[in-house]
């Protein structure tokens, strides 16, 4: 009975502290981000000047847009109109309850995840729809006004603590958007591509049955030792995307993988073999690889010397974003102007989406507009990501990037190499997995380390 007691104390304590994170990330405050028109905006390689948008031209070299051949004219329209089609994930409340707990929400501690679920997302971006691509409807969005966030949030907070307290759950789908629930689109390939990227939304949608969602990335978690309301740590959640889509059976998801790299290095050859291995005999296409190297930027402090290596990655047209943030708080990092890194930030608290009905509202996971932070405040643990269509893509891409690694790197030595040859080859035991266990010892004991050595997310 005693035991009894103390497991419904729990209940109690976990429901009061989820109603209090809604209620806190729902609360936010609206504030400007202000760009300058003097210098290049870097966005996943593509490059806008806002002090040219009069002039219907390219800019020159001198400008300090560092890929040339991805310069684009400064259109501060086509600039908000290529961030808002990023696909935003953030804190939701209300959503089926997590397996082997009481949770109905992410809220306060969920960060990260939701930082790498959008460094996937944009990766499965690049993979079906390709970097030129823009969602139509992305201006039509409406910058979120500060009041009405404001008011809804007592409401929201008295109903999610009343549901708590009364141990009631009701899921509430929004209702679907009124503005353009039925498009009609000008071809058969804005149709496909629409098909996708609600696709690619419902692939992170918050349902057990979602593939790359939160419930299934807790299942992986449990694996290297951690459970949901844990914090996670931008190296073990890159171990738990690759192990998401290597999992995936998805047929849309057999033509690409994810690699992982080791201690700062890549080995070339087993990228290779990851890309030439497929689920079908007769299937001899290369797969497309999203690579992701967790990396340290200094000691407790990040340091300031790998600014330039920070803003090179982001130049390249191969980087699909960094999971980071500051001490506490994980962002999602997908470009810069000057000095400062310009973010996506999951600490929002929306309310579920059920993404399996049919035209889901879509404006949730798009974000509005974005924001900036000084790149003094980041915190030094992070996960760089890549993606690669082919063997050839991944060969080009090791070539560049390595040349700009040398470039931007003040230290002695970069922060992560391109290696010739598999792992094996460098004294590296390399240990085969079965079915019940999908994390071998070997990736445990980094996976632990990891845990050990990184920040605390709240």
């Amino acid at each position: 009975m005693e035991a009894t007691g103390t497991d419904e104390v729990d209940k109690l304590k976990t429901k009061f502290v989820s109603a209090w994170n809604n209620m806190k990330y729902s609360w936010v405050l609206k504030t400007k981000t202000y760009f300058s028109r003097n210098s290049p905006v870097l966005l996943l390689g593509k490059c806008y000047h806002f002090k040219y948008e009069d002039e219907n031209k390219l800019l020159p070299a001198r400008s300090g847009c560092t890929i040339e051949d991805h310069v684009i004219a400064g259109n501060v329209e086509e600039f908000r109109k290529d961030f808002i089609s990023r696909i935003w994930l953030t804190y939701r409340e209300e959503f089926p309850q997590i397996e082997g707990s009481a949770l109905t929400t992410d809220c306060g501690w969920g960060c990260t995840l939701r930082t790498g679920q959008m460094l996937l997302a944009q990766g499965l971006i690049l993979h079906f729809l390709g970097r030129a691509w823009t969602w139509p409807d992305a201006l039509n969005i409406e910058n979120s006004d500060s009041e009405s966030w404001t008011s809804n949030t007592v409401k929201k907070f008295t109903a999610s603590f009343e549901a708590s307290l009364s141990g009631e759950r009701e899921l509430k789908t929004p209702a679907v958007s009124q503005k353009e629930t039925i498009r009609r689109y000008s071809d058969d390939h804005e149709m496909r591509n629409e098909i996708y990227h609600r696709k690619i939304i419902s692939w992170f949608g918050d349902s057990p049955l979602a593939l790359f969602g939160l419930h299934q990335l807790i299942e992986y978690g449990k694996k290297s030792g951690k459970k949901a309301g844990d914090w996670y740590g931008p190296a073990v959640v890159a171990h738990i995307l690759r192990k998401a889509v290597e999992e995936a059976r998805h047929p849309d998801l057999q033509g690409i993988t994810i690699y992982v790299a080791q201690d700062c290095t890549v080995y070339s050859s087993d990228v290779i073999d990851k890309q030439c291995t497929s689920m079908a005999s007769d299937n001899t296409d290369d797969k497309a690889v999203i690579i992701l190297i967790p990396v340290r930027l200094g000691g407790e402090r990040t340091n300031t010397d790998y600014l330039d290596f920070v803003k090179g990655i982001l130049s390249l047209e191969y980087c699909v974003g960094i999971i980071g943030g500051k001490p506490k708080q994980s962002y999602y990092f997908a470009g810069f102007q000057d000095d400062s890194l310009i973010y996506m930030d999951p600490h929002y608290c929306q309310s579920f989406v059920d993404v399996s009905i049919k035209d889901f509202p879509l404006e949730t996971f798009h974000c509005p507009s974005p924001k900036k932070m000084s790149f003094r405040k980041m915190d030094p643990s992070c996960t760089i990501g890549f993606y690669c269509r082919n063997v050839q893509d991944f060969k080009r891409a090791s070539e560049e990037i390595t040349k700009m690694l040398k470039i931007s790197s003040k230290e002695k030595y970069p922060l992560f190499t391109f290696v010739n040859g598999h792992s094996r080859d460098y004294d590296f035991t390399s240990t085969t997995t079965n079915e019940e266990d999908l994390f071998s010892e070997d990736e445990k004991k980094r996976l632990k380390r990891f845990s050990t050595e990184e920040f605390v997310l709240l």
